[in-house]
């Protein structure tokens, strides 16, 4: 049985110590460190663990929970279980947060639960504002560019959406830069709030560097947030000294397998986690903070399997400056 609704009160500090960043030149903002639902909310993971989770997010100021409605497993069930969150804890919140979700991998059986038509963006939000028990998101996302599908359709149902008032803004996902300059251009036509990227990106991980996503995105005035800030818990010190049983590679491997430990990536973990040391931080608030210096990066969108881990990567936002001799030897290690 769950507890009342109102069995859960928030910090009232909560605003003390976040940063907040504005997307681009919009008005929106997010918190510098936001939470991702990718890990950790399916069906693996007992309820009352996903509840501290949150708790311990909005008691630090996090204010933003990112989802796509194919987060699990099983696909749906992130969403259905943020619902149910939301639902028991934070009905009374609700203007406080940003609820963020996509679409644009396959999601269902068949021609239209794949990629950009138009048939598949409206539905699958339709099942995800269901699953997630609200009236609209804040930010929804189309998940990656379709190659076969005219730009101007998949951008068209996003206006659709926003002028429908299931989203109050719009974002893209995957995307490289010369694309998102063609959708912007069209969304800027027909008065879509395209605020966002979501774009991998982290020290190992330079594509929004080269494929003039970053670039574009800063020149357009657009906000982009990051996934995968840590590569999977390889920008941490938790691989240093072999793979604990409770890691991510031990216990659900289907995005970061051992393979990725090589000798040679363990070589710049080493160096790299060195670096940290020096800066009186932890490899993990360091790669955070790296990506924070930056002001093209709005927000990094970290995952997290215990509530110390999101103490923990907030801890970056106490020093995100760096000298050029370090951001050159990051680069010097990690692009070698």
């Amino acid at each position: 049985m769950f507890e009342p609704t109102n069995a859960y009160a928030p910090a009232n500090d909560r605003y003390a110590t976040m940063t907040y960043n504005r997307c681009g030149k919009s008005g929106l903002k997010l918190p510098a460190v936001s939470l991702g639902f990718w890990h950790n909310f399916g069906d693996l993971t007992p309820f009352d663990h996903m509840k501290q989770l949150v708790f311990t997010a909005f008691d630090h100021g996090i204010t933003h929970f990112d989802l796509a409605n194919n987060y699990g497993p099983e696909p749906g069930q992130a969403e259905k279980n943020c619902g149910l969150l939301l639902n028991k804890y934070f009905k009374a919140h609700r203007d406080e947060l940003i609820i963020s979700t996509k679409a644009g991998y396959e999601m269902w059986a068949g021609p239209y639960g794949d990629w950009g038509s138009r048939k598949y963006l409206i539905a699958s939000l339709d099942q995800s504002l269901e699953r997630l028990g609200l009236d609209y998101v804040d930010i929804f996302y189309h998940h990656r560019p379709d190659p076969e599908t005219p730009l101007e359709e998949t951008m068209g149902a996003l206006a659709q959406i926003v002028n429908s008032g299931k989203a109050l803004y719009v974002g893209l996902s995957n995307y490289d830069g010369e694309t998102m300059e063609k959708a912007a251009a069209i969304l800027d036509e027909l008065h879509v709030p395209f605020v966002i990227n979501q774009n991998k990106y982290n020290i190992f991980d330079r594509t929004v560097e080269k494929n003039g996503l970053k670039d574009t995105a800063k020149k357009l005035g657009k906000g982009l947030i990051t996934f995968c800030p840590l590569e999977q818990g390889l920008l941490t010190n938790r691989y240093l000294n072999g793979v604990p049983a409770d890691s991510r590679i031990a216990v659900d491997p289907r995005f970061l397998k051992d393979s990725a430990l090589t000798p040679e990536r363990l070589q710049q973990i080493r160096e790299l986690n060195d670096i940290a040391i020096a800066r009186g931080q932890t490899l993990a608030e360091m790669s955070l903070a790296w990506l924070l210096h930056d002001d093209a990066v709005t927000s990094v969108l970290a995952g997290a399997s215990k509530p110390q881990q999101i103490v923990d990567n907030i801890g970056a936002l106490k020093n995100t400056t760096f000298s050029a001799e370090e951001l050159a030897r990051i680069d010097e290690i990690s692009q070698r």
